[in-house]
């Protein structure tokens, strides 16, 4: 059974690895207990399956259940903070739905840092920020690489297959469960535009990914196309 502070280092050991793409050692954890606690703690959530230890280092980095753990426990769904003055300013600018959509996907990925994703109606796909996705550390060696180009290749298909069961709160799926590949997240989101047309958007990225800001985003920019 996990308890409450070591769920606390699970917590610091993904915001940090998120932000430094390095394994985290207990040096770095200081919550106000001994640095052998903070040891034992991160024994116990490794024993756990939360965490594993890369062979060439003494630190530690989350599983995909860790990452499971994590977004359950301490990632809010609901965040709706005023939209930025960029994602805003996309709404005035626009003129076709397309061109809406759109510009909402490159803002998307402007503001994350990750690929973004987007339909409309089922039959028309977009995505952008591809650059992003191949520039991530995780994903440097060739043969991660190849697995990630040909996932781009099937871009449409995915999401073909996946409009159906996308709904109003933003989707997350992560490693085994993700359409997209075992080493990626995905979030999802549908929305409705005023002339009754219907799309979705998404963010997709390593298992890596600043999860709650991106919820947050994608929440945004849905609101932003609901009340256009």
């Amino acid at each position: 059974m996990i308890n409450s502070r070591q769920l606390q280092i699970l917590s610091v050991i993904v915001e940090t690895y998120v932000k430094t793409a390095q394994p985290v050692a207990s040096s770095v954890i200081d919550l106000g207990v001994s640095s052998a606690t903070v040891r034992n703690d991160m024994a116990t959530l490794e024993q756990a399956g939360l965490l594993r230890q890369p062979h060439t280092s003494a630190g530690r980095v989350p599983t995909e259940d860790g990452y499971r753990m994590y977004l359950e426990n301490f990632v809010k769904r609901k965040t709706l903070a005023r939209p930025s003055a960029q994602m805003a300013g996309v709404i005035h600018g626009s003129q076709t739905p397309r061109e809406l959509v759109r510009e909402m996907a490159k803002c998307l990925t402007q503001m994350s840092g990750e690929t973004a994703l987007a339909t409309l109606d089922a039959g028309w796909n977009h995505y952008t920020g591809i650059s992003n996705l191949f520039e991530k550390p995780e994903f440097s060696d060739v043969q991660t690489l190849r697995s990630i180009s040909a996932v781009v290749d099937k871009f449409d298909d995915i999401l073909r297959d996946m409009f159906g069961v996308i709904n109003e709160d933003v989707n997350v799926w992560i490693g085994g469960e993700n359409p997209f590949g075992e080493k990626m997240a995905t979030l999802m989101v549908k929305y409705h535009l005023p002339n009754g047309m219907v799309g979705t958007l998404g963010l997709i990225g390593p298992l890596r990914m600043d999860y709650e800001k991106n919820i947050r985003l994608l929440s945004q920019a849905k609101k932003l196309l609901d009340e256009v």
